[in-house]
């Protein structure tokens, strides 16, 4: 007489065959649509010598500090040559030669993000660097300057230091709005202490809900996130899902590679081309920065290799 066999002697095949009718079944029931597979960055040796940007459905910029050593007018050269709509990170006195060339300054700098508004001490200079970079905004036709919250205060209450940057921010926001300059609120990882660019232990701004909330707090069109996908992933994740959920509240994307701020590339665990659809989906028309810093022999190649995984179809 034949026995039915026991779990342990079902072999892995045939579960698997069984899991494989039942899900058949399933979608047959339902009328599910399968899942298809999503694209993944190109990898190094795809990229053509010359790419250049033909999409042009993102409207990418770059992060100069990135890519020094390199001469920031030759910077500006590439960014021409790929098909760049924008720069930002470089400094000011560039500025004239990358409207020259027929670039945008996407981004003006202020305070930087260790001298923040966190301590009132340092809302003097806050206030006057982002007034500052307002103005400068205004007269090279950038939409944004960036700020931050700045690093976190021995012993003081983070419900202080909220009130401190709301406080700040709220002296400067009227010379934005009546400039239509939109100010954007930087959030940043805690977490890496590998390099000073690729994480900043301490900063107070590290949870992106909390930055979201101050955003709201402020209660301005002209007050927003800078959503860096890069940061988000370290310290909160579900990127694609927040970007559907805060997408009116975000200003200003910067992208890179996780782990190590690398090139976007398929050994990084961050897959761009879905959220850079995700982000188109919502209706964003601002600029997306590549921000990676280059790991690639030549950094110009690498470059080009973020060009065309943002030049999505």
């Amino acid at each position: 007489m034949q026995t039915n066999p026991q779990p342990s002697q079902l072999s892995r095949r045939s579960l698997l065959a069984s899991a494989a009718v039942l899900a058949g079944t399933t979608l047959a029931s339902t009328n599910a649509k399968p899942i298809q597979a999503m694209p993944i960055q190109v990898p190094q040796d795809s990229v053509p010598d010359r790419f250049k940007i033909t999409n042009r459905r993102i409207r990418q910029s770059v992060m100069g500090w990135c890519f020094k050593p390199m001469p920031e007018s030759e910077l500006i050269d590439h960014c021409v040559e790929i098909g760049l709509e924008a720069i930002e990170g470089i400094d000011a006195k560039f500025y004239p030669l990358a409207k020259a060339k027929g670039l945008q300054i996407a981004l003006v700098g202020s305070h930087g993000f260790a001298t923040g508004p966190v301590n009132p001490a340092n809302h003097r200079e806050c206030i006057d660097k982002l007034s500052q970079s307002i103005d400068l905004a205004v007269q090279f036709g950038a939409p944004s300057v960036i700020t931050f919250t700045g690093m976190r205060s021995p012993n003081m209450l983070d419900s202080t230091a909220e009130a401190n940057c709301l406080d700040c921010w709220k002296k400067v926001i009227e010379h934005a709005e009546k400039n239509n300059i939109t100010l954007v609120l930087e959030h940043l990882n805690s977490r890496d202490d590998s390099h000073p660019m690729k994480g900043h232990p301490g900063y107070f701004g590290d949870d992106v809900e909390r930055c979201i909330d101050l955003v709201k707090r402020m209660d301005s069109a002209n007050f927003k996130l800078l959503f860096d996908i890069y940061h988000v992933q370290i310290m909160n994740g579900d990127v694609i899902r927040r970007i559907e959920k805060y997408h009116p509240l975000i200003g200003h994307y910067h992208t890179a590679g996780n782990p190590g701020r690398a090139e976007m590339d398929e050994s990084q665990e961050i897959n761009y081309p879905p959220i850079l659809k995700a982000i188109l989906a919502t209706g964003y028309q601002g600029f997306v920065a590549q921000e990676f810093i280059p790991t690639w022999k030549d950094p110009v190649r690498s470059f080009r290799h973020g060009a065309m995984v943002m030049d999505v179809a």
